[in-house]
């Protein structure tokens, strides 16, 4: 088992639900954890901020550079990246955790809403890993990670919201191309995807649509994406990892730790 001591992480999205968890985690480990995201000040239905995030990742032992980050702006993550290799010297580790969701039919979805998935979720994930991969090329063990799921082309992933798909599909084939384009040069281009759906502040924002007791908690993506990280990169490329299935490779079965209500049946995430 490796350790993300001293290593360097990029995590879009990260003042909040998964994104911090995975954070928190490294932090552990001592590692630097770059948060990019928008929050700078507290929303009024989603708590936490970058700099709230900031404070977590300190008091666990990692070191934090909170950064007002929104990924549409090429130029913004351009500077991002510019102030994390100034502050740490370099970058290990990129994960595209940051997503905008709308699960609405066609006639239903704004092309703002359209829009504002396709440029978060697909262009967003492909200009920070582009960002980040000059820096990742002269890094010991580089990882990119998206949180996005395993390619389906069953039309029953597309029917119920065409326009979510397309663009969180859009984050999975940049693991597909990107882990093919760079394994001569050894960066581990990895996707995760949970097998239940994980309860977070966003979540919460969809309604009554998802019941908290019948979900996991954040923590099950991020102790996954914990053992990903921390694998030969060069070895470990193009997969399209569950949070389950990374957890059994690592001997971890029982998982009653990450319900949100131990014994009550689990929802199955989409795509799966």
């Amino acid at each position: 088992m490796g350790t993300l001591k001293n290593k360097t992480l990029f995590i879009s999205g990260a003042s909040r639900g998964i994104g911090l968890a995975i954070a928190k985690r490294a932090a552990q480990d001592g590692a630097n954890i770059v948060i990019a995201a928008k929050t700078a000040e507290a929303h009024p239905k989603l708590p936490g901020t970058i700099y709230s995030a900031a404070k977590e990742i300190e008091a666990l032992g990692g070191q934090a550079l909170p950064l007002v980050v929104d990924i549409r702006e090429e130029d913004q993550v351009a500077e991002a990246v510019e102030k994390t290799v100034e502050r740490f010297g370099g970058i290990d580790i990129c994960i595209n955790n940051a997503s905008a969701i709308s699960l609405t039919g066609t006639l239903e979805t704004t092309m703002k809403r359209y829009d504002l998935m396709n440029q978060v979720n697909a262009r967003g994930t492909f200009v920070v890993s582009q960002a980040c991969l000059p820096h990742l090329l002269k890094a010991e063990n580089p990882h990119i990670l998206n949180l996005s799921p395993p390619l389906d082309l069953n039309p029953k992933w597309f029917a119920g919201h065409t326009a979510y798909t397309i663009a969180k599909y859009g984050m999975s084939m940049c693991v597909l191309g990107m882990s093919a384009e760079f394994a001569d040069q050894g960066v581990g281009v990895n996707a995760l995807w949970p097998k239940t759906v994980v309860y977070t502040a966003a979540l919460a924002m969809l309604g009554d649509a998802v019941q908290p007791d019948y979900c996991r908690k954040p923590e099950i993506v991020a102790d996954s994406a914990y053992y990903i990280l921390t694998r030969k990169a060069s070895e470990c490329t193009g997969n399209f990892f569950i949070d389950e299935e990374v957890l059994a490779e690592e001997g971890i079965t029982d998982l009653d730790q990450y319900a949100v209500k131990p014994g009550n049946p689990l929802l199955p995430d989409l795509f799966l």
